[in-house]
C-alpha cells in the first residue's frame, strides 16, 4: 500500500501484521485513539482498541478467506475516551498475512444530526419564547403594582405575604427576561477573530466569578490560524461552556481544560451540496460527574436541563449560535470527563484580524 494513500485516509486506519500487532497508524488513528504512531506501532491491537465484541475471530476470517469483513454497529472504546458507535472495515493485504483496519465512528454523523435538529428545535422554541415571555410579563407587572399597592395598608406582618409576591413576580419576570435573551440573537457579525484571544477573555471572566474554585488550564495549539465569526458571540459560547463545566463539579475544586488543535480532515456538507472545512477544533473539558445517561441525547434541545432549577436554555444557545457560524458542536460524556467540542471554519485568507 502506498504510504502517501495510507496516511490521507481521512477515516482511523491501522495496519495489523499477522500477529495481531499494530504496523503503522495513519493520522486520524492517532487522533481517534489519542496516540502518536510510535506509541501503537508494536502493540497488540487489542491494547489499544477495545471492541465489545471479540475481533480476533473477525481478523483470522478476513485472512483465512482473503476476504474482507465487516462490522457493522460495533461499539468501540479506548483509553482515554468512551464508548462510541463505529463500523469496522478489515480488509487483507493480499498474500502478506497484513490487514487493513478502517474505522468509522458515527459520533461525526451523530453530531452534524443532532446539531442541524438543535437548530431547528431552537428556531421554533424561539417564537415560543418571545411570545410567552411578552403575554406573561405584563400581567405579572399588574399582579407587583396590586400587591405593593395593598401592602400600604397593612400591618407589618400581612406585609410579609405581599412582599412574597412581589418577590416571587420579580423572579419569574428575571426568568423571562433570559427567555427573551434566547430568542433575541442577532445574525453574527463575522470578522477574523483568534480563537485564543477569545478564550482568554472567556477565561478570566469566569475565573472571576462563577469557575473561582476550578482550576482551568489552558492547552493551545499556538499555530492555528484565525475563525470567521463574531467576537462577541464567540465569547458568549465560550463563558456558558465553562460555567456548564463549573457547575458540574457542585463546589468541588476541578478541573477544566481548553483545548484547541487543528483536525483538517473534518468536512460538513452545507444543505445547498457545497463542501464546507471546519478545521479549527476547540474542547472544553471537564472532570465532572458527567451528563446524566437520560438527557445526553438530548442535550442540546432547548429547556433541557441536568441541573436543579436550570431553565435548559444555555446550550440550546451555544448550539444556535455555533450553527449560525457554519460550525458544530458535539459532545462526549462519561463519568468522570465531559468534552464539549467546537468544530469551526478558518477566516478567508484575505481577511486579517483586527
Amino acid at each position: 500500500m502506498s504510504d502517501q494513500i495510507f496516511a490521507s485516509l481521512p477515516m482511523p486506519a491501522l495496519l495489523v501484521g499477522p500477529d495481531d500487532r499494530i504496523i503503522d497508524a495513519n493520522s486520524a488513528a492517532e487522533t481517534f485513539l489519542n496516540a502518536s504512531a510510535k506509541m501503537l506501532i508494536g502493540h497488540r491491537l487489542a491494547e489499544k482498541l477495545f471492541v465489545d465484541n471479540d475481533i480476533a475471530p473477525s481478523l483470522a476470517r478476513a485472512r483465512s478467506n482473503q476476504a474482507d469483513v465487516n462490522i457493522n454497529e460495533a461499539q468501540v472504546s479506548t483509553h482515554e475516551r468512551g464508548t462510541v458507535q463505529a463500523q469496522i472495515q478489515i480488509a487483507p493485504i493480499h498474500d502478506t498475512g497484513m490487514l487493513l483496519l478502517m474505522i468509522s465512528p458515527r459520533i461525526m454523523a451523530d453530531r452534524i444530526g443532532r446539531a442541524r435538529n438543535a437548530s431547528s428545535a431552537a428556531k421554533s422554541a424561539i417564537g415560543m419564547a418571545e411570545m410567552l415571555a411578552h403575554e406573561i410579563k405584563n400581567p405579572l407587572a399588574g399582579i407587583s403594582g396590586a400587591a405593593q399597592l395593598v401592602a400600604m395598608n397593612l400591618s407589618a406582618e400581612d406585609r410579609e405575604l405581599t412582599d412574597l409576591i412581589v418577590e416571587e413576580t420579580r423572579r419569574i419576570v428575571k426568568l423571562l427576561e433570559q427567555v427573551e435573551q434566547f430568542g433575541n440573537v442577532r445574525p453574527p457579525e463575522c470578522r477574523a477573530v483568534n480563537i485564543h484571544d477569545a478564550l482568554d477573555r472567556a477565561r478570566r471572566s469566569a475565573q472571576m466569578g462563577y469557575a473561582s474554585h476550578m482550576m482551568i488550564v489552558e492547552d493551545y495549539d499556538p499555530s492555528l490560524p484565525a475563525t470567521w465569526a463574531d467576537a462577541d458571540q464567540l465569547m458568549q459560547v465560550f463563558l456558558n461552556l465553562i460555567k456548564n463545566a463549573a457547575e458540574a463539579s457542585r463546589d468541588r475544586r476541578g478541573v477544566i481544560r481548553l483545548h484547541t488543535f487543528y483536525d483538517l480532515s473534518l468536512r460538513l456538507r452545507r444543505r445547498d451540496g457545497t463542501g464546507a472545512s471546519l478545521p479549527l477544533q476547540v474542547e472544553i473539558i471537564d472532570d465532572g460527574p458527567g451528563i446524566p445517561p437520560d438527557i445526553a441525547a438530548d442535550i442540546f434541545e432547548p429547556f433541557v436541563s441536568g441541573r436543579e432549577n436550570g431553565t435548559g436554555l444555555g446550550l440550546a444557545l451555544v448550539s444556535k449560535i455555533i450553527t449560525d457560524h457554519g460550525g458544530l458542536i458535539g459532545v462526549e460524556s462519561v463519568p468522570g470527563k465531559t468534552v464539549f467540542r467546537i468544530s469551526l471554519p478558518m477566516a478567508p485568507k484575505d481577511k486579517k484580524e483586527l
